[in-house]
């Protein structure tokens, strides 16, 4: 007899699906004794077919679903259980089962229309041999753990939600948090540098929470200037102003019922920051050039990587604002701070790129040693973007230690802001102007040689922000952290040439 054996965390040794009870013999009774062997441990055991929809679950399921609950999943997605992040069509775990592979020791949530469960989640493929007993309609198995009764010892693995990947203490509270938030409308304050994935996680907390059926919308406040952001942000009517030649729906209006992300919300204008004030307070606000109050039923998510008390100080945000979107104050680390998250962000990054048409590619163990230790002051932003030109570049399969210090040093030498004071913009213009204007001892230097300087130092870092967007000056605005109407000045005062479409 063929022995079909699966190993599986939880479960010490393999276990033999081939039982010598002939009374097992039949595929069902296989899978009944094998899902006995589980629900001893305390598990959870579900057996997926070809397109990951559940064939076979253990009575487990119930203990913590609730009875019924094993009988009521068969046929459905192992998604609905699971979340789309993990089993969807672009999901970590999914994935890995399409390419035959197994996961151990992942963090996600089992739940149902009422309850929700963290547990760690377990996959394996399998590959069927002509004689052994199991049913043929299953591909792969998912092993549950509730969360709490791991082996000590045991490996831990990292945890997904809603796109988001970690390891680290820090983002595992946090991703508690938006758990625990799961039936909370309260207003949320996102802090924390660029690029360390503010708006991902503004998503999860909506997809997280009763408004999850409803619109997500987002609005960059630092890409508008103050009168074309309340248009934004409340709409106008028919004649509100010069060009306003049909009403305009708002980004409140197009969130009713849903979560209104306010990205940036330090670079807001004072003008906005008292009209936003009045709609958290009063729960209704009136259009540009409108009269009739409307209410709104929206819940607020606000992100900025600004210090909000400094600017409080400074009179450039207003106290009782803050206060309001402060209910929820959730800090978002660096990724020099959780380095243990490097190494998933890498994988979930390739697999990414997999899925996106890219080649597959690895990385190697001195190349991963090497990238934990980098400062990343883009943070994951700047990680996800050199995984991708890993995945586009290089012919390799094997990504070495030795190509990522050549990448780390080119972007070095590209951009020189970080990392020391002696290598800041600062300090650059230090080293290359002092000197020279220090050439001119008491005499005053040429007339109009700062302008000159700045013509040409401005000149060509907007002609390329507007060439990486394609003539888009809303777009080129926001990527050099003008206001739109600023970007337009200089475009003339400078005779910068803007061609729409343009590379």
């Amino acid at each position: 007899m063929v022995q079909r054996c699966v190993t599986l965390a939880g479960v010490s040794d393999p276990i033999d699906l081939a039982s010598t009870d002939p009374a097992c013999s039949a595929p069902a009774d296989a899978l009944a004794a094998l899902s006995v062997v589980f629900s001893s441990l305390g598990r959870v055991l579900l057996c997926l077919d070809h397109d990951q929809h559940v064939v076979h679950a253990s009575r487990s399921l119930d203990r913590l679903l609730g009875p019924g609950s094993a009988d009521d999943t068969i046929g459905k997605p192992v998604a609905t259980l699971l979340g789309a992040e993990l089993f969807g069509r672009s999901g970590a775990l999914a994935s890995a089962l399409r390419r035959g592979e197994r996961r151990e020791g992942w963090r996600g949530h089992l739940r149902d229309a009422t309850t929700s469960h963290v547990v760690a989640i377990s996959v394996a493929p399998i590959q069927h041999q002509p004689d052994d007993p199991c049913d043929p309609r299953v591909h792969s198995f998912v092993v549950l753990r509730p969360e709490g009764e791991e082996d000590p010892g045991e490996g831990r693995g990292p945890t997904v939600v809603s796109g988001m990947i970690a390891r680290s203490p820090a983002m595992l509270r946090i991703f508690g948090l938006v758990e625990s938030l799961r039936h909370s409308e309260a207003t949320i304050l996102l802090t924390g540098e660029s690029g360390t994935g503010k708006e991902v996680l503004a998503r999860a907390l909506h997809e997280h929470s009763p408004r999850a059926s409803g619109p997500f919308v987002a609005v960059n406040c630092a890409a508008l200037p103050g009168e074309l952001l309340e248009t934004e942000l409340f709409g106008h009517v028919r004649g509100a102003f010069t060009g306003a030649v049909r009403d305009r729906e708002g980004r409140f209006a197009m969130a009713q019922g849903g979560t209104l992300f306010l990205d940036e919300i330090g670079d807001m204008p004072m003008d906005a920051q008292t009209r936003l004030l009045r709609v958290l307070q009063q729960g209704e606000y009136t259009t540009v050039g409108g009269r009739t109050p409307i209410r709104t039923d929206v819940r607020i998510v606000a992100a900025t990587h600004k210090d909000l008390r400094q600017l409080i100080q400074q009179g450039l945000f207003r106290e009782d604002l803050y206060y309001r979107l402060n209910v929820v104050p959730i800090r978002l680390p660096p990724l020099r701070e959780r380095s243990e998250d490097v190494a998933d962000l890498v994988t979930h990054f390739l697999a990414q790129a997999e899925r996106e048409g890219l080649p597959r590619k690895t990385v190697d163990p001195d190349a991963l040693a090497r990238l934990r230790t980098h400062r990343w002051t883009g943070n994951v932003r700047e990680l996800e973007n050199l995984v991708r030109r890993f995945a586009a570049i290089y012919p390799q399969e094997v990504i070495t230690g030795a190509i990522v210090e050549q990448e780390l040093a080119d972007s070095r030498a590209n951009v020189p802001l970080e990392e020391s004071a002696e290598d800041s913009l600062s300090g650059y213009v230090e080293r290359h102007l002092v000197g020279y204007f220090n050439s001119f001892g008491s005499s005053l230097p040429p007339p109009g040689l700062y302008q000159r300087i700045l013509r040409e130092v401005e000149a060509p870092l907007i002609g390329a922000a507007l060439a990486a967007t394609r003539g888009n000056q809303i777009k080129a605005a926001d990527l050099l952290g003008l206001n739109r109407n600023t970007l337009r000045k200089k475009i003339r005062d400078l005779e910068i040439a803007v061609i729409r479409g343009q590379r």
